[in-house]
C-alpha cells in the first residue's frame, strides 16, 4: 500500500481535536489486539527497496521494488492522495485515496472518508490478472463510549452471496470494554446456503498495560496480553487455539526502541519453535531506513532472510 495517510494529514491545518470522545471510547473491535500485534516483527523473505517522493502537501508517490521466493517479484507504483474537506484530527484529515498497481495490471485501492464527526467509511476493492476480484464496504459509527462496524465483503444482492461482519465494542468502565461480533456468510457452496458465528470480546486495559480475549462459538479462543515495560522496551503474548482442530499457537514477542540511536528492534518466538527478528535502523543524516529481518525454524532446520532499504 502507498503511504501512511496519517503521515501526509499531520502537516495540513486541523480543528481541534475531542479529548473526551478519544479518552472514553475503546476504539474498534478489529483493534482489540493491535498493542500486542504491533509488538511482534513483520517477517518478509527476499529484498525489497522503496521509494516514498512527497509532490505536495496532498499528493505523495511510491516505488517498490521486490526480489524473493515466496512472493511475487517486481516493481509496483502507488499513490497517496489525503484531502483536507474534512479535518478531524491533527493526525485525521479526510477524504483518503490509496492505491497501488504492479506490472501485470494487479490493482487494489482504498477510499477512505469521514462524512461527519463520528463517522467513517471504508471501500476497498481488488482487480487481479484483468478481472474483478473482489470489493469490501465497511462504515465505523463511534459514540461517546461505544464503536460499531459494519462490514460487506463481495456483495451481492442478485444470487444473494456476500459476507456480512457486524461488530460492536463498549466501554464498561474506565479500564473494562466488552464487545460481540456477528459473522454471516451466503453461498451456494455452503451448507445449508449460510453460516453464521458469533464471538464475544473484552479487555482489561491501563495506560501501559492490555489483556484482551476473544471466544467463538466456531471453536476458536484468542487471548493476548501486552505490557510497556519502559520508555524503550514493550513485551507482548499471545495464544491462539481452535478446540475443534485441537491446535493451539503461542507467541512471545518484544520490541526495544532506542531513538538515540534511530534504532528499533522485534523479536518473537511462539510454541512451533519459530523464531523471527526484525532490525530496523535509520541512517541518519540520509532519508533512508535499513530493514533486515529473519526466520528460523529449528524443527524444520530451515532459514529464511530478507532485507529492505526505505528512502523517504
Amino acid at each position: 500500500m502507498a503511504g501512511n495517510p496519517s503521515d501526509a494529514a499531520t502537516s495540513m491545518p486541523a480543528a481541534a481535536p475531542t479529548p473526551e470522545l478519544d479518552d472514553k471510547n475503546p476504539g474498534t473491535l478489529e483493534d482489540l489486539h493491535k498493542k500486542c500485534k504491533d509488538v511482534f516483527p513483520m517477517f518478509f523473505e527476499g529484498y525489497k527497496f522503496l521509494v516514498n517522493k512527497g509532490l505536495s502537501q496532498h499528493f505523495q508517490v511510491s516505488h517498490t521494488l521486490t526480489l524473493s521466493n515466496s512472493t511475487p517479484s517486481g516493481y509496483r507504483f502507488g499513490a497517496t492522495y489525503v484531502g483536507a474537506t474534512r479535518v478531524v484530527s491533527p493526525q485525521e484529515a479526510y477524504p483518503i485515496l490509496l492505491g497501488d498497481i504492479d506490472m501485470s495490471g494487479n490493482l487494489q485501492a482504498h477510499i477512505i472518508d469521514a462524512p461527519t464527526q463520528n463517522t467513517r467509511c471504508k471501500m476497498i476493492a481488488q482487480i487481479q490478472q484483468g478481472k474483478w476480484q473482489g470489493c469490501q464496504l465497511s462504515g465505523d459509527y463511534k459514540g461517546q463510549d461505544f464503536t460499531a462496524n459494519l462490514t460487506l465483503a463481495n456483495p451481492d444482492l442478485i444470487s444473494g452471496t456476500g459476507v456480512g461482519v457486524l461488530q460492536y465494542l463498549q466501554s464498561v468502565t474506565k479500564r473494562i470494554a466488552l464487545g460481540a461480533e456477528l459473522v454471516y456468510q451466503s453461498s451456494p457452496q455452503l451448507p445449508g446456503g449460510h453460516i453464521a458465528a458469533l464471538s464475544l470480546a473484552g479487555r482489561y486495559s491501563g495506560p501501559d498495560y492490555s489483556l484482551a480475549s476473544t471466544l467463538s462459538n466456531s471453536g476458536t479462543v484468542h487471548a493476548s496480553f501486552w505490557q510497556k515495560c519502559s520508555e524503550d522496551l514493550q513485551v507482548g503474548t499471545e495464544i491462539e487455539a481452535n478446540l475443534k482442530m485441537q491446535e493451539t499457537v503461542g507467541t512471545l514477542g518484544y520490541q526495544v526502541d532506542i531513538p538515540r540511536a534511530g534504532l528499533v528492534f522485534r523479536g518473537a518466538v511462539d510454541s512451533n519453535w519459530t523464531v523471527r527478528a526484525v532490525l530496523e535502523k535509520k541512517l541518519l543524516p540520509l532519508p533512508l531506513t535499513l530493514s533486515l529481518c529473519g526466520l528460523l525454524n529449528h524443527p524444520k532446520n530451515s532459514f529464511q532472510m530478507g532485507a529492505g532499504l526505505i528512502m523517504g
